[in-house]
């Protein structure tokens, strides 16, 4: 089986994309590599990661031209957004369509949209009260947060909850979220239309942790 190529775009730390090195390394690359990185910053952490890893690297000059997006990521099959800040330029959505995703700190539809990332994203949730977060995967089209969701993983909004320590429960399963996604596209062959991906098993066990395996 030949490994599908996978790009990865990044602007920040690159958290997500260390998971998706790891993951990927402990497979042996057989079902899916990471090709490339693409950056819209040249300062952004997740460079170094890649690099480490031996993994090509590139920065975007103007992150709206997709005709430079396009010529970046290459011959990927799929394209992986991980921390990636920029709106992607129509064109190359439609390049990409169904073969492009994203992952979101929260359950979309909710707390998604423009200006809608990081800490903000958590400081939302607390303030509306919502019993459950968690992380989604989904498709990227012409709008921030708005293709279709390819697959979810909640976690439970404590009382004592800041934005910092949802953040940090939230993080722990996209780090497991997004890989896991991934390779079941991977082990699809990257279908060019819509797909669900489903929880394996989903409970609530003793405390207030949620459990969920996917695959």
């Amino acid at each position: 089986m030949t490994p599908v190529p996978v790009a990865v775009l990044v602007s920040g730390g690159g958290t997500n994309l260390q998971a998706l090195l790891d993951a990927l390394g402990r497979r042996g690359s057989t079902e899916a590599r990471i090709a490339r990185v693409v950056s819209s910053r040249g300062d952004a952490a997740a460079l170094e990661r890649a690099r480490r890893a031996g993994v090509p690297v590139e920065v975007l000059s103007d992150p709206a031209d997709p005709a430079e997006l396009v010529r970046a990521a290459g011959d990927a099959r799929l394209v992986v957004l991980a921390g990636y800040l920029k709106r992607i330029p129509a064109a190359a959505v439609a390049r990409f369509r169904w073969r492009m995703i994203n992952i979101h700190p929260a359950l979309l539809p909710a707390f998604g949209g423009d200006g809608m990332y990081g800490r903000r994203v958590h400081e939302a949730v607390l303030a509306s009260g919502a019993a459950l977060s968690g992380a989604t995967v989904h498709y990227v089209d012409e709008e921030y947060d708005r293709g279709p969701i390819l697959a979810q993983w909640p976690v439970p909004v404590r009382a004592d909850d800041t934005p910092d320590s949802l953040a940090a429960r939230v993080l722990e399963v996209e780090h497991r979220l997004l890989p896991a996604a991934v390779l079941a596209l991977a082990r699809l062959g990257v279908p060019e239309r819509p797909v669900r991906l489903s929880v394996k098993r989903a409970a609530f066990i003793t405390g207030d942790d949620l459990a969920v395996d996917i695959e």
